[in-house]
């Protein structure tokens, strides 16, 4: 077995919009071939744990490094200005809710997933291994997105994810507004991912999705990560709010 090589790390990231902090020094490394599940309330800093890493924050600092190469800055320039750059060096942000294009089909939605030169000639190969994913996929492929369920577009939203050419999956609650038993057969399909040298890191709220089924679940507090998390943490959590 080879050894695990560091895919993220994070060292003292503060994130925020405007003049709002939301993350506050923030410290995190994700190893190649791990799961990790991370989980808080909403309004709780996971989303934007994410944006940060993907360059989309109004503002932040600190370091974050991805496959050793340094992608943090310093956003000075507007959000966004350099998420390409960090894409082609291995990140896949598959974001919560619909975040689709409606009018596309289900193919044309999945081939928008392959970004990078070496995704877009494996696009066929990579569409195979996401219908084996998500098998309910297969006879909807010429259909509009905007016409299917809102389990059938969470599928196709994290498939378009997993087209790229990525070793850093990063998927915003996947089971967000979802029926249990949907949401639940979106986590399954997720476990099932094989990662190979990649890594992915899952938000979620329901941490009982993810116990036992990643490899570590990590709590997050107003901004700060709080350790190894479990179910009566986030119950504390949601107590501290209300």
């Amino acid at each position: 077995m080879s050894p695990r090589r560091e895919v993220l790390n994070v060292k003292g990231l503060s994130a925020g919009y405007g003049p709002m902090r939301v993350i506050h020094d923030l410290d995190f490394i994700v190893h190649s071939g791990e799961r990790v599940g991370l989980v808080g309330l909403n309004g709780h800093g996971k989303t934007t744990l994410f944006y940060a890493i993907a360059g989309l924050t109004g503002w932040q600092r600190g370091s974050i490094k991805l496959n050793g190469v340094e992608v943090g800055r310093t956003r000075s320039q507007g959000p966004g200005r350099y998420t390409h750059e960090v894409v082609h060096h291995g990140l896949a942000l598959i974001p919560q809710g619909d975040e689709i294009f409606h009018g596309l089909t289900v193919e044309e939605h999945l081939d928008s997933g392959a970004f990078t030169a070496r995704a877009w000639r494996e696009r066929a190969e990579r569409k195979k291994r996401i219908l084996a994913i998500f098998p309910p996929l297969v006879k909807l492929m010429a259909i509009p997105v905007g016409r299917l369920s809102g389990g059938e577009r969470r599928m196709v939203s994290i498939g378009r994810g997993l087209m790229a050419e990525a070793s850093l999956f990063l998927v915003d609650e996947p089971s967000l507004g979802l029926a249990p038993k949907i949401g639940k057969g979106v986590l399954d399909a997720l476990m099932s991912v094989e990662l190979g040298d990649s890594a992915m890191v899952i938000a979620e709220q329901n941490v009982a999705l993810l116990e036992g089924r990643v490899d570590r679940v990590i709590g997050m507090h107003v901004g700060k990560l709080k350790g190894e998390a479990s179910a009566a943490l986030m119950l504390n959590a949601k107590r501290e709010v209300h």
